[in-house]
């Protein structure tokens, strides 16, 4: 079974007017399995193959002028040889051919200073997230409890094959610290590495303290700053900014850590089950994590820029997520619970006061399915943020 991916229509439109298209996205996401399936006449190379990579590495000119590519190349896990791209320049300048080039990467630190540098112009970059809960619902595999969808996350392997989460993900960070985290960062010390990580996961839905995070792990500030870096760049974690348009210094002005995919943090959190969740002290970090990961899945899929905050003033009052639209920002607050009380409106309705936005919408997502408005907010079942951010248009 393939599971159809929304970003499909954008791939396409791209590589009708750039002669590059680059995938990015965390391993295993699905980039190469998309890439083959819209393109099967280009022909395939992986780059994560030792003996492909030496020869890339050695003689660049003679390793793409090798394969045929009538129709064009696809070169899978680019970050292991982004010199190409600076020989791929050469052919697309000479072919002038929209779409010829398909490159697939998950580091985007590499990529995006290898593209900088040689493709500036003639490149088209789209990002693929782990499976959105509209990816799934299309292919009815979206699961009746969140806590379900939390723990067993949201990559194509955990929905298509029959296999433990738990080892699923153990193995994935195993072999994204072994392979990934050495390519890209010389960190002497692995099992601090894993620390840092771990620590991480406890801090889901929190403001990020960096000095706190080097104490815990014996590092320095410097340190914990790159570490956190390295993390973005491969799609483990990614960081909410706070919203702080038009209401001067008095508010919090540092960025929330949350996690691309909730299986990794649920793995990280030593959590065995989706019962166990349940009653988990970070429950609702998790959930958090996961309702505005979707969001950020749905903005890429449309091939949109981020554009997702979090609010909080200095006095404590806050709200778990701003989407920034074109007419105005639209306030979203996120509760695990599935029983709704009046008192998680509070933020909603004290952001409506400062704003002087009465008409606009607002919603509050819980745990729950059913859906209804109460004082102008819409209170929708976690289910129903699905393909949100197109409704809103």
């Amino acid at each position: 079974m393939i599971i159809k991916r929304e970003l499909t229509k954008q791939i396409k439109e791209a590589a009708s007017e750039f002669p590059v298209i680059a995938v990015v996205g965390p391993r295993q996401s699905g980039k190469t399995t998309l890439v083959q399936t819209l393109f099967p006449q280009h022909t395939y190379i992986s780059l994560e193959d030792h003996d492909i990579r030496e020869i890339a590495l050695a003689d660049p000119r003679t390793f793409l002028a090798d394969y045929p590519t009538k129709h064009g190349l696809i070169l899978d896990e680019i970050q292991h040889a982004p010199h190409l791209l600076s020989y791929i320049q050469t052919i697309v300048d000479r072919e002038k051919k929209n779409g010829f080039f398909i490159i697939t990467g998950s580091q985007n630190f590499l990529i995006n200073q290898a593209v900088t540098q040689s493709l500036a112009g003639r490149i088209a970059i789209l990002t693929l997230l782990p499976l959105s809960m509209s990816e799934l619902e299309s292919a009815s595999l979206l699961p009746e409890r969140i806590e379900t969808l939390i723990f067993k996350g949201s990559y194509p392997k955990a929905h298509l094959q029959k296999v433990s989460s738990k080892r699923l993900y153990a193995n994935y960070l195993r072999t994204y610290i072994e392979r990934d985290v050495r390519q890209l960062k010389n960190i002497g010390n692995l099992l601090t590495f894993q620390k840092f990580m771990r620590l991480c996961a406890t801090r889901i839905g929190q403001e990020l303290n960096l000095s706190s995070l080097g104490n815990e792990c014996g590092i320095n500030h410097n340190t914990a700053k790159a570490w956190i870096s390295l993390l973005e760049a491969s799609y483990i974690i990614f960081l909410l900014s706070p919203y702080y348009k038009n209401f001067g210094k008095l508010l919090i002005k540092t960025p929330k850590l949350y996690f691309v995919d909730t299986g990794i943090a649920c793995s990280l959190l030593k959590i065995g089950s989706a019962e166990a969740l349940k009653e988990h002290y970070l429950r609702g970090g998790l959930v958090e994590s996961f309702i505005i990961g979707d969001l950020l899945k749905q903005q890429h899929n449309l091939d949109e820029q981020p554009s997702l905050y979090f609010w909080r003033d200095k006095m404590g009052n806050e709200l778990d997520c701003i989407i920034e639209a074109s007419s105005y920002p639209i306030p979203l607050e996120i509760k695990a619970s599935k029983t709704v009380t009046s008192d998680f409106l509070k933020g909603l309705n004290y952001w409506k006061s400062v704003t002087d936005t009465p008409d606009a919408p607002q919603y509050l997502v819980y745990g729950g399915s059913k859906n209804h408005t109460v004082q102008k907010t819409k209170i929708v079942g976690w289910q129903s943020i699905a393909g949100l951010i197109k409704k809103l248009g």
